[in-house]
């Protein structure tokens, strides 16, 4: 009878063990289900996210510097380029031309994209710094104006105004007469150039002057002759 007391306490013993073994069972089997789940979520926004990402980096490619932005640069310089040629020509008695190249090699082989302005003369090309502060100052009025005028255009827009900021300080005195004879032939392109100087003796340079003054007690004032 005590035996059969002993064998039936284990037996207990057993099937509850084997019960919280088959609890415990069950509850990792549901975590490891809900972790399934979760992974298959997670795995479906992963791709979702990839995907994403990846039309990002098209959209960041198409308007970065070698997408959209080089289309509209390409097919803006040739007609930038004719411009300021047309303008620099009247400008240097047709000694001068500037060439707008996008494309340079590398001495490892290949090419990247750029933009330099090969600037020409008589004598052949070379660097910008090589050339005169006259000739230098054509070339650049030349680009400034020829952009401005494509902006102008393609904005629906008319150019009526130039406004040259000094520029003349750093010039010697043959340099400012080579600036000042470049702005009168390029004055009757627009309906008003102004020019703006400290320099007295380019005063007599322009048919009409608006000299500001400034004195002690007074502050500034303009003077129209």
């Amino acid at each position: 009878m005590r035996s059969l007391a002993q064998t039936s306490e284990r037996a207990r013993k057993d099937w509850e063990r084997a019960r919280d073994q088959k609890v415990g069972a069950e509850q990792r089997l549901s975590a490891l289900e809900a972790l399934e789940t979760t992974h298959k979520e997670r795995s479906q926004q992963l791709i979702e996210v990839r995907e994403q990402a990846a039309r990002y980096r098209h959209l960041q490619d198409a308007f970065g510097p070698k997408g959209i932005q080089a289309m509209i640069i390409e097919a803006a310089l040739p007609e930038l380029e004719t411009e300021a040629n047309r303008l620099l020509s009247r400008l240097s008695d047709g000694r001068m031309s500037v060439r707008l190249e996008t494309q340079r090699e590398l001495k490892t082989g290949g090419t990247r994209e750029t933009l330099d302005i090969i600037i020409s003369d008589e004598l052949g090309s070379r660097p910008y710094e090589l050339y005169s502060g006259g000739e230098a100052f054509r070339a650049d009025l030349a680009m400034r104006i020829a952009l401005s005028r494509l902006l102008a255009r393609r904005a629906g827009a008319a150019l009526q105004t130039l406004f040259i900021d000094e520029g003349f300080g750093t010039q010697d005195a043959h340099g400012r007469e080579n600036l000042v004879e470049a702005i009168h032939m390029i004055k009757d392109e627009f309906a008003l150039v102004l020019v703006i100087t400290h320099i007295d003796e380019l005063k007599d340079q322009f048919p009409v002057r608006i000299q500001v003054v400034k004195e002690d007690g007074v502050g500034s004032r303009y003077f129209v002759s």
